[in-house]
């Protein structure tokens, strides 16, 4: 497992094609200055030792070791040391709708990037608490298992679109039946799930056999609705322009509408509440004052505990290059010519 100490530093990595770009452009001025003195077979007799290529192995070596100077900066760490810590929280699923209707920008930027960003300021205010991830949109697919690792949580989440499920519709009830197989600890008191949704249901009203199952299994689900009841049309975009709008078999305009009663249903089937996920904070406020308010299981997780530095390796390998610049000369060098490794030798 590796930490990062100070991820500030990596901003220091654009000198990098700073550099790069200044010097290709001395090397332009150079050869043009070069042309307005002499031709070239007057030049190569003027500089017989003139190399081409030790300035770009110079320049190489230069810059290898700003890299690793840089990383040594950031200082990465190792985990030596994985042990068991005891920890106390809620088993929580995120099921987020990737269907097609989640591109309407009736909210800002759109249905799907506003559920993102729910379930991701949810997870911030989370302790000690287990998620796991699913998509859904036609079929329900496994993103993420149930985990304590936040970050990798985050990673799979950002990753989510509309693109990711061949089979298009909303199939909430497959999404709550996957849902039901993420929770493997029995003694766990309090399951949550999380359905974050514009309440687009094409499963033709068995939603509610999956709630009851569910809900037998101590399972309390909560809907989050994203949208808006007046609706909007689907924006069908080629590299973020937009190309059309989604259309029926008709060749009418599909407009897409929050169905807030769906999600109710659903909420109140199965012990949760509906909440308004229009504005973020509140309804991160909301969720976090419920689930505070559950009873906390304590469980087992695996976690590094021991971190070492390493960036000690990557300055010293900085200051070796930098150190071997000095001898990096520009000029060709005797015995290197001989070997005529660049084909530096003039052919007579």
């Amino acid at each position: 497992m590796i930490q990062i100490d100070e991820k500030i530093y990596f901003y220091l990595l654009f000198i990098i094609p700073v550099m790069v770009v200044m010097f290709i452009l001395l090397q332009i001025w150079k050869k043009s200055a070069q042309k307005k003195f002499a031709d070239s077979s007057l030049l190569k007799r003027l500089t017989p030792t003139k190399s081409i290529f030790k300035s770009t192995l110079k320049l190489i070596v230069i810059l290898l070791g700003l890299t690793l100077l840089i990383i040594g900066l950031v200082n990465p760490k190792i985990g030596t040391k994985l042990e068991t810590v005891k920890r106390e929280g809620v088993d929580i699923v995120f099921a987020v709708d990737v269907s097609k209707s989640m591109l309407a920008e009736d909210i800002a930027p759109n249905r799907l990037e506003k559920a993102k960003r729910l379930v991701s300021e949810i997870i911030n205010q989370l302790g000690s608490d287990r998620i796991g991830i699913i998509a859904y949109a036609g079929q329900a697919y496994p993103q993420l298992p149930i985990t304590t690792d936040y970050g990798a949580a985050k990673m799979f989440l950002q990753g989510m679109n509309t693109d990711m499920l061949s089979s298009q519709g909303t199939a909430i009830d497959q999404a709550i039946d996957l849902a039901s197989t993420y929770y493997d600890d029995d003694e766990q008191t309090n399951r949550v799930l999380f359905i974050i949704s514009d309440g687009e249901d094409h499963s033709e009203g068995s939603a509610s056999n999956a709630v009851e199952k569910a809900v037998d299994q101590g399972i309390i689900i909560y809907t989050i609705g994203v949208g808006k009841e007046k609706g909007a049309p689907i924006p069908l975009k080629i590299n973020g322009v937009v190309e059309s709008l989604k259309k029926d078999m008709q060749g009418e305009v599909v407009i897409t509408k929050l169905n807030k009663n769906v999600l109710e249903n659903i909420a109140d089937d199965g012990n949760g509440e509906y909440i308004d996920g229009t504005n973020t904070d509140d309804a991160v406020s909301y969720i976090k004052e419920q689930l505070n308010k559950m009873d906390k299981t304590e469980f087992e997780a695996k976690q590094f505990a021991e971190y070492k530095d390493q960036f000690q390796w990557f300055l010293g390998g900085g200051l070796l290059f930098l150190f071997l610049d000095i001898f990096i000369l520009e000029r060709k060098t005797k015995w290197l010519q001989k070997l005529n490794l660049f084909n530096e030798k003039e052919v007579k």
